[in-house]
């Protein structure tokens, strides 16, 4: 195999497990066994070591001398750093995209916002809860920004999967239309610490991990 099949092979092994670390399929703490991967792919351990340094890089997972590589496991302390960043870039983005806001985008928001309330599974809301959020900074043109507000959503998708992978309960988003109201009347303003606010609220419950314990989970449910 040449070196850039093997990158290539590399980058779609870090995509399907990063996908699957995020969803919450693959539990913090899980070791990542390079023969099994390699197995599944049907590639060499070479393309398989370089896939578990994407996800390291990403934050996704740790290498740790003599027990291999695991899955990264995160604390309260990494909820609230994600929600504080969230809290200042999604502000400067909507700040800057305010300007260019139509009034076909914020009907586009407004429609994310009524998909998420009827959502009847966690998968499906974030979905509907990313659209919105994207949808109302995108504008702001600012590529860097808005690739960095994407890593962070990522990251506060894992944090939501592990901890509402089910029991998930519809729920009515009075923090988007706010916003949304805001938006409509330019006081951009109010939106924008509306939106600070609405991103820091972390959610707590008790979860059952594969070995049956139960474990503190956090997450950012907004």
């Amino acid at each position: 195999m040449s070196a850039k099949s093997e990158e290539t092979l590399a980058a779609r092994i870090s995509r399907a497990l990063a996908d699957r670390i995020i969803a919450g399929d693959i539990e913090p703490g899980s070791r990542l066994r390079q023969d099994h991967i390699a197995e599944e792919f049907g590639a060499s351990h070479v393309p398989v070591r370089e896939a578990f340094r994407r996800l390291e890089a990403q934050g996704l997972a740790v290498s740790e001398p003599r027990r291999g590589v695991r899955v990264a496991a995160f604390d309260l302390a990494e909820v609230k750093e994600v929600a504080e960043m969230r809290a200042a870039l999604e502000v400067l983005a909507l700040r800057h995209a305010a300007p260019h806001l139509t009034p076909a985008i914020l009907n586009a928001a407004e429609e994310a916002t009524r998909a998420g309330d009827n959502s009847r599974d966690v998968r499906s809301w974030e979905e509907a809860n990313r659209r919105f959020h994207r949808l109302i900074v995108a504008p702001c043109g600012m590529p860097r920004l808005l690739a960095a507000i994407d890593d962070l959503h990522a990251a506060s998708a894992r944090f939501l999967f592990s901890a509402w992978r089910s029991d998930w309960e519809a729920r009515t988003d009075h923090d988007h239309r706010a916003i949304l109201a805001a938006l409509r009347r330019g006081d951009v303003d109010l939106a924008g610490s509306t939106l600070a606010r609405h991103v820091q609220w972390i959610g707590h419950r008790p979860v059952a991990s594969a070995n049956g314990r139960k474990r503190d989970a956090f997450a950012i449910v907004g």
